[in-house]
Formats: C-alpha cells, structure tokens, sequence
C-alpha cells in the first residue's frame, strides 16, 4: 500500500491567498489559479484589474503544469527549443507560457498553481511564491 495525500480546500486559498498578499502590496492584477494533482480546479482568484483572457491562461497553465509534473515555463521552452507543438499532448488547454508550477508536498504532486496577468517572469514568481505556501 502507498499513502498519497490530496490538497485540501483551505491550501488551496492558502496559495491563492500568498499570491494575492504579494499582488497588492506591489499593485499588480492577475489571476491565481490552484488545481489538484489531475489538474481540475479547487480555487480560483481575478483581483481588480485583470485583464479576461487571464482567467483560461491562469487555468490553463495550473491544468498543464499538473498534468505533465512540470512547470509550464519549462514545457514550453523545450517546445521552443526542441521544435515539437504543444499540441502533440492533444488536450488545446496544455499551454507553454511561464507561470504554471507543480505543488509537491513529502515527493508526491498534490496540485498546481497558475498565475496569469503580468510577463510570464512574474507569473513565474508569483506561482513559486504560491507553491511554497503548501509547505508553510
């Protein structure tokens, strides 16, 4: 037998929560988005601001960087590197963009944050400041 643990509601506002602290006190909009280990969303933020096409982006990289145990940003830049289409996954939702991150909690992949709104650098940031929450 092997014990697996799964990301509750309250972690889940928890990461929303560390990213949302960090975007106000800088003044940015973005969405934060949290996934569980499958990739299906348990919580979801836009703050005041944030561009609509945010909200799939945001999503979107949560969802992929789940399903492939990867950051997003890494996926794409071997995409870009590599020569091979991201839609080789055949699921139009993966996405290549900087700002998806793997949450992994005693080696095991319990979810994913996505954070969309700003360059794909501080989406980065922002969804590592969120991952690390988890471990708080």
């Amino acid at each position: 037998m092997r014990q697996s643990y799964q990301m509750s509601h309250a972690d889940a506002v928890r990461v929303v929560e560390a990213v949302r602290i960090e975007l106000e006190r800088t003044g940015k909009a973005a969405a934060v988005a949290v996934v569980d280990a499958q990739g299906e969303l348990l919580a979801f933020l836009r703050t005041d601001g944030c561009l609509l096409p945010s909200i799939n982006n945001a999503i979107n990289k949560a969802y992929t960087a789940a399903r492939q145990r990867q950051s997003t940003g890494a996926i794409g830049e071997s995409s870009r590197t590599k020569g091979w289409p991201l839609t080789n996954f055949g699921d139009l939702r993966y996405t290549g963009w900087g700002g998806g991150v793997p949450m992994i909690y005693a080696e095991q992949l319990v979810g994913a944050v996505g954070v969309s709104g700003l360059s794909e650098a501080e989406d980065e940031t922002l969804a590592r400041l969120g991952a690390a929450a988890i471990d708080a």
